[in-house]
């Protein structure tokens, strides 16, 4: 396998562009555990925006990294008009926002707006969850260069350039997550990939959820 390519963050911050991903994985162990009174990367996970507390929230984030308890802040879920907020209110903005995003919901719109603001794009559910595994396009992208549809939705992520952890308890499948960088998707590749967007959440949509 090559090695894994480094996004750098506003900040100066270098983080792996692939990654392994643990939601819903058995714990693991915590900071205090780990031994290091800091973090490289601390997200708000949902802006709520019912509550309207994630600047009041997203001040605190600025204050913990100052305090170098955090190396870089960022967010999750947050829309753009969520991001004007902090644009317009805070003294910084995110180095990232995590975003569900995969072929059937793909943000570009969201997407064009991190870049423009320098914010890296970092997926969650990268495979739908697995729901786009049988897609017939997919299915065939894959069988013509011989890889798995898994791995041809990885390499998609990796050419629009988002940062991508995917989460697998199955080491066969791990590896294969990990092994994405001796072939390449070509125009039309992404092309037909770019047509299976569709507006598809499999996740909570950020406008309206509140956590319990």
């Amino acid at each position: 396998m090559a090695d894994v390519p480094d996004v750098r963050l506003s900040d100066g911050i270098e983080i792996p562009q692939l990654g392994f991903g643990v939601f819903q994985v058995p714990p693991d162990d915590t900071l205090e555990e780990l031994d290091t009174d800091h973090v490289d990367l601390y997200l708000i996970h949902w802006p709520v925006p019912s509550r309207d507390l994630y600047l009041e929230t997203w001040r605190a984030f600025e204050r913990i990294k100052a305090e170098g308890a955090s190396r870089s802040i960022g967010v999750s879920n947050f829309r753009i008009e969520d991001l004007e907020r902090l644009e317009r209110e805070a003294d910084q903005m995110p180095t990232v926002n995590q975003i569900e995003l995969h072929p059937l919901f793909q943000q570009a719109e969201l997407r064009a707006w991190h870049s423009e603001h320098g914010i890296a794009t970092e997926a969650w559910s990268p495979l739908a969850q697995g729901e786009v595994l049988k897609d017939e396009a997919l299915g065939a992208i894959a069988a013509r260069l011989d890889r798995t549809v898994a791995q041809v939705i990885l390499r998609w992520h990796l050419k629009l350039g988002n940062v991508v952890i995917p989460r697998s308890v199955t080491p066969t499948r791990v590896r294969e997550n990990l092994d994405l960088f001796d072939f390449e998707l070509s125009d039309d590749d992404m092309a037909a990939i770019a047509r299976l967007d569709v507006g598809h959440r499999i996740g909570p949509d950020p406008a309206t959820f509140s956590a319990a």
